[in-house]
């Protein structure tokens, strides 16, 4: 554990000064954020923000881990791998959202087309249930409470292939408040961490708090006002390396609770566009459960300040992961 924490503290110095010049040339590139024109009106003021800032944790992630702990752990391909991979992906779909355009500030539709984008997330993600099956040889679940690892063989596949893709989306559903998407993946990764330790898993550990260190540098520069969002290039990654680290250390059932925030966002979104369409069916008219959705936003409608969003997600967040660590080593 000492390690795993030195090379979280490591890796926080290190990206930390970078903030402000990778967000002055992100700024000079003209790399700024688009805004949904059926988005919260208040978010209008971060028109131009400069985005992609997620590359500030994928780098220097990928060199610590290069340097520091890959070596004789070539397992630790496949998490940077992950990383990396869908970091890719996101920032393909960042690029198609920038804008200079000051007579074009709103978007009715940003980056890749959402269909476009599942099957790409499907095929990497089934790569990477691939590797887990038959590199690592693994195929089983952790029951809470009962001690022992089920063996699925074939059927983890297709679920390996769903946790990965339904945890990328959550994190990038949770990137719309400043903070929000960060704050809330590294509380995630610092449990997760705990139990690769608790595991013997020492180098998964480390990875996790790495991560860690990565993302509370980022987010010295993205809690509110933001100056940088992460973009796709970052809660792609972020989400995708998350759900891996669940699958290797088999505790994956419990993601839903360490990520419940994760979950809750996914699911109000869900359900929003689910019964707006079945209401159009059957009344003739959509109409909504929340506010607008996903759920931050529904809270934002309610007159809840963005910070306080944040703050209560994280402590919402922080709890369910105390929930989480107490099941895993039940």
């Amino acid at each position: 554990m000492i390690n795993a924490l030195a090379l979280g503290l490591l890796t926080f110095f290190i990206t930390a000064p970078l903030g402000m010049p990778v967000i002055r040339l992100l700024r000079a590139r003209g790399i700024g954020k688009r805004i949904r024109a059926d988005g919260p009106s208040s978010h209008r003021v971060k028109m131009g923000t400069p985005t992609m800032g997620g590359l500030l944790i994928l780098i220097p992630t990928a060199l610590v881990t290069a340097l520091l702990n890959l070596r004789g752990r070539y397992s630790m391909l496949l998490p940077l791998g992950a990383l990396l991979a869908f970091g890719a992906l996101g920032a393909l779909d960042d690029v198609k959202g920038l804008t200079n355009d000051k007579d074009a500030p709103l978007a009715p539709e940003l980056g890749i087309l959402a269909r476009s984008m599942f099957v790409m997330q499907t095929g990497v993600a089934t790569l990477i249930a691939a590797a887990l099956y038959w590199l690592l040889d693994l195929s089983g679940v952790a029951i809470p409470g009962v001690g022992r690892v089920v063996s699925l063989g074939l059927a983890y596949l297709p679920l390996a292939v769903f946790v990965i893709v339904a945890t990328v989306n959550g994190v990038n559903l949770t990137d719309g408040l400043d903070g929000l998407a960060g704050g809330t993946c590294s509380i995630a990764f610092a449990f997760y961490g705990v139990i690769a330790h608790l595991q013997g898993q020492s180098y998964l550990a480390g990875f996790c708090f790495t991560l860690v260190g990565a993302l509370l540098a980022f987010l010295w520069h993205n809690v509110h006002p933001a100056a940088v969002f992460m973009g796709g290039v970052g809660s792609l990654a972020l989400g995708a390396t998350l759900a891996l680290v669940a699958l290797m250390t088999q505790q994956w059932l419990i993601l839903p609770v360490i990520g419940a925030i994760l979950v809750a966002e996914n699911l109000s979104s869900t359900l929003q566009v689910g019964y707006f369409k079945y209401t159009r069916r059957r009344f003739g008219q959509g109409r909504r459960l929340f506010k607008m959705a996903p759920l931050h936003h529904h809270f934002e409608m309610l007159g809840w300040s963005e910070v306080q969003i944040t703050q209560r997600f994280w402590i919402a967040g922080l709890i369910a992961g105390m929930l989480g660590l107490i099941l895993a080593i039940w």
